[in-house]
């Protein structure tokens, strides 16, 4: 295992698609303790952050040959919190049914509240996380709504340099965007498993 500890994520990654078990527990040993401590500080709970994180880690094998991974760890760390979230969500939800609310409500609105906070959390991440100059040029447009000429003009850039940061930018939220889409039917779908297995 020395060997696969040497090795960065890509490579992992790459292994890991090749259905190498040990590239596996290389990336389960290196991230296990820091996906726990998000679980926790998100749920406040142990059980529930050992079991989510748990549940991550068999996704990640499940799917290791199909699944779109640019950054292993932020991808982790979304798939965690997101499923936290949900959790939460789901326990809102429980909470209200027991207290006579109708079934048919198909979402409390603490849910939403949750889904929405968790969606400008991974949002911020993402642009957190863009270059220096191309988050620059997105901050000053989307939060501030400078127009092109006023963000090239107080940051001594070309007119075409800031077009291009802006597009570099919104192709990179659209890519993660489609990771949030899909731990979102990730997570509805273990669900309904979940309960049509209960039910056999």
């Amino acid at each position: 295992m020395a060997l696969y500890s040497s090795h960065n994520d890509e490579q992992l990654l790459v292994m890991l698609r090749n259905d190498d078990d040990e590239a596996f527990v290389e990336i389960y040993n290196r991230y296990w303790d820091k996906l726990l401590a998000i679980g926790f500080n998100h749920s406040h709970n142990k059980e529930v952050a050992e079991e989510i994180v748990h549940d991550v880690f068999i996704s990640l094998w499940s799917r290791r040959q199909s699944i779109e991974i640019d950054r292993l760890a932020p991808w982790l760390a979304t798939a965690v919190k997101f499923a936290v979230f949900k959790t939460l969500a789901r326990e809102s939800r429980r909470k209200a049914l027991l207290q006579g609310q109708p079934l048919e409500i198909p979402a409390s609105p603490d849910e939403a509240i949750i889904e929405a906070k968790f969606l400008k959390e991974y949002l911020d991440d993402v642009v957190a996380a863009l270059p220096e100059k191309c988050r620059l040029v997105f901050t000053y447009s989307r939060e501030h709504q400078l127009s092109t000429k006023e963000i090239a003009d107080t940051l001594q850039l070309s007119h075409k340099t800031v077009e291009s940061h802006l597009t570099k930018a919104l192709k990179t939220i659209r890519y993660y965007l489609g990771n949030y889409r899909f731990f979102s039917f990730l997570l509805q779908f273990t669900a309904t498993c979940y309960i049509f297995l209960k039910k056999i």
